[in-house]
């Protein structure tokens, strides 16, 4: 897996990419260059077997403002609607890749998580936040849509339909007590310990039956627009496929051994 990326930071250990947006002076907003690198690296991550787990972290207190409102806001003001579907499509494709990326994403999020940030924190498997962290969907405080790169599809399956609306139609920021409360956070942890809880988390699925959690990462995506007797055949295939695996027998072995299995991902 490519790590000379140029617009965000990335670290690749023992099977865990740590990526976080590389701007702490300016609270991490994006670029159309980020936006991009972003949406290509995550692409990539679906053929990469050296990576098992990704956490996306903040930089220097803040997850990510969103948007850098002089490079992407000023320039989209002057632009046609051709060269703004070819930006709204971009950014929806980050979603598309982070969802399709095959690996389980860890989002640990603390102070601002603004905007696109607070979609990529969305976009991701798992969240876990600081008491500091303030998560906020403003897109419609800058005479925008909330339905941004996805959030009115996948907000509600996670907080509900009537606590997304309200946080997509005020732009209020959700509190990380809220967020808790409401299933969009699975933890919350002191600051000092944000990023050790995160990795804790990464380093258990990355041990775990990689080629099974990517089969249920699939699952968890495709069977959104299933009926519930076509999600139960597709269970069944995938589970099918997994029993094929040589996890699921050294699971088995190991059991029998009264060991503790050590999955290879295959």
């Amino acid at each position: 897996m490519r790590s000379d990326v140029q617009h965000f930071k990335l670290a690749i250990k023992d099977g865990i990419a740590t990526v976080a947006l590389d701007r702490p002076e300016r609270k991490n907003p994006l670029s159309f260059d980020s936006y991009a690198e972003l949406r290509d690296w995550f692409r990539d991550l679906h053929y990469a077997d050296d990576v098992k787990a990704v956490v996306f972290g903040p930089n220097g207190g803040n997850f990510s403002s969103g948007g850098d409102v002089h490079e992407i806001i000023g320039p989209l003001t002057k632009m046609n609607m051709k060269e703004l579907m070819r930006f709204t499509r971009m950014t929806g494709d980050l979603v598309k890749a982070m969802i399709g990326c095959g690996k389980p994403i860890i989002a640990a999020v603390d102070g601002v998580c603004a905007g696109a940030g607070a979609i990529i924190a969305m976009a991701s498997d798992l969240r876990v936040a600081t008491p500091e962290a303030k998560t906020a969907f403003l897109f419609n405080r800058v005479g925008l849509a909330g339905c941004d790169m996805g959030a009115c599809a996948i907000l509600p399956r996670i907080i509900g339909q009537g606590r997304a609306a309200e946080l997509l139609y005020l732009g209020r920021a959700m509190s990380a007590e809220e967020g808790l409360n409401w299933g969009f956070f699975n933890r919350v942890v002191p600051q000092a310990k944000l990023m050790d809880e995160a990795q804790d988390i990464a380093q258990r699925i990355a041990a775990g039956p990689n080629f099974a959690n990517m089969m249920t990462k699939t699952m968890l995506a495709q069977e959104w627009s299933m009926s519930l007797d076509q999600a139960i055949e597709a269970e069944a295939q995938a589970q099918a496929i997994c029993m094929q695996g040589q996890d699921f027998h050294r699971a088995y072995h190991a059991f029998v051994a009264k060991e503790k299995p050590v999955f290879e991902g295959d």
